[in-house]
């Protein structure tokens, strides 16, 4: 493979959730990646800590997945799906429908995990208008939640930085939970934290303060992944589903993060056995190689919106452009047959106490104040620098990069969702090189 060029000027790119000037003053930038490595622009190899963006569980470059785009490019670059379609968009919604919970077979394709947050609550409120309930237009969320930067998804989300600047402009009839998090009590938990369920029963007291009448749906991740890993208390999950089940409010599941075998299963509502109406997703479900997302619904939500259509009118005036674009579709095909034969979620389930043990092993490394974990997912909280939020989180990740490991940090957190082929040598790797960098921390 020819190299590019070496880009000297990085200054129009306004590059995402980063730091411009601090980055562009000392670039990490990454030229190629295969199975569990980047490698940088300078020829160094990267061990891939958190699947990119929490997103690539297959890893890297898988020639399968290659191989699909590329024919399906060749073939049917682009297909509307207004008033028409293309077959692996029907594949590919098939293909999704099969690993998500008992009844949730209805998939509307988006583009990422922002969509599906947006698509879920428009989804949801279309669905009480539909059964004769349109005053149901309040949406309830969770404090520390993250659920994208769509209007949506930010009214909903609980980070406060995400949400400061457009204060102004959210959506108006949204309420918020608490979040669980609690180190008095769950500090050092291994898996779900034993307390904590009881914070579902504030839902109630939302429900007394608005009226069950007026709230169409709740909305919370299983596994809350970018504020920090954030690890469900046990029955907690139960209990927001019999609530929402007792005054008619949907429960939607933002799995954006823990769909496609982060927890060792298809979904975190299969490990938990927790089924909600409307489940979000995007990130893994085709490796990441193309942007892709989308929403599994109940089939009675489905029907009860397309019955409700005049015949021959369009029942849910919602889209994009891109909605199952071919490519899209052609590498979720190909990466859900690749999860499959490889058997990826059951290697993640039996990989899991491996990657716990690895994780908590740092208890008495330097700076670290918690650690989280379920599935192939943990977060290694540090006690924050003195008037300096952040700072040295920040420091460690660089400083990992440095050492040859890609981690998460978010806050004074540390986060590590790797692909689902890693092995126990290159977790090992991992966790070492964090203790090490923490070492020399300040």
């Amino acid at each position: 493979m020819t190299s590019r060029p070496v880009i000297d000027d990085l200054s129009s790119f306004w590059m995402p959730f980063t730091a411009n000037r601090q980055f562009k003053a000392s670039p990490r930038l990454l030229e190629s990646a295969k199975g569990m490595y980047y490698r940088t622009t300078d020829g160094r190899e990267v061990l891939d800590g958190c699947a990119g963006l929490w997103c690539v569980n297959a890893g890297h470059s898988r020639d399968e997945i290659v191989a699909a785009i590329t024919q399906q490019l060749s073939t049917l670059d682009f297909a509307p799906t207004f008033q028409m379609g293309h077959p692996l968009a029907f594949e590919a919604a098939t293909k999704v429908a099969e690993l998500m919970p008992a009844g949730l077979d209805r998939i509307f394709f988006t583009n990422s995990g922002s969509e599906s947050v947006d698509t879920a609550l428009k989804i949801a409120l279309a669905y009480h208008r539909a059964r004769g309930e349109g005053q149901r237009t309040r949406l309830i969320g969770r404090e520390r939640g993250y659920h994208g930067v769509g209007f949506g998804g930010i009214s909903v989300g609980g980070i406060a930085p995400n949400r400061k600047t457009f204060s102004g402009a959210l959506l108006p009839a949204v309420d918020h939970l608490p979040h669980t998090h609690n180190l008095e009590h769950n500090a050092f938990t291994k898996g779900q934290p034993a307390w904590g369920a009881h914070l579902a029963d504030e839902l109630e007291r939302i429900v007394t303060l608005h009226d069950a009448s007026t709230i169409a749906a709740v909305i919370v991740e299983p596994v809350a992944g970018s504020t920090g890993v954030l690890i469900p208390p046990q029955g907690y999950l139960q209990k927001l589903r019999d609530i929402c089940t007792k005054h008619g409010i949907l429960l939607i599941f933002d799995e954006v993060i823990t769909g496609f075998g982060r927890l060792g299963k298809a979904t975190a509502s299969e490990y938990f056995g927790v089924t909600p109406d409307l489940l979000t997703m995007a990130k893994a479900i085709n490796n990441a190689s193309i942007p892709m997302g989308a929403v599994a619904a109940s089939r009675n939500i489905h029907d009860t919106v397309v019955n409700a259509g005049a015949q021959g009118a369009i029942e849910l005036f919602h889209g994009y452009t891109y909605s199952a674009h071919p490519a899209a579709a052609a590498a979720a095909v190909a990466t859900l047959d690749l999860y499959r034969r490889d058997g990826l979620f059951e290697r993640a389930a039996s990989l899991a106490p491996a990657f716990e043990a690895a994780a908590h092993a740092m208890r008495d490394a330097k700076h670290v104040k918690d650690i989280r974990n379920l599935g192939m997912i943990a977060g290694i909280e540090l006690e924050p620098r003195d008037g300096a939020p952040g700072a040295r989180a920040y420091e460690a990740f660089v400083k990992c990069f440095e050492a040859g490991v890609l981690v998460r940090f978010t806050g004074d957190i540390l986060a590590f969702s790797p692909p689902l082929i890693i092995d126990e040598e290159q977790i090992q790797h991992i966790f070492k090189t964090v203790r090490d960098v923490l070492a020399t921390v300040q």
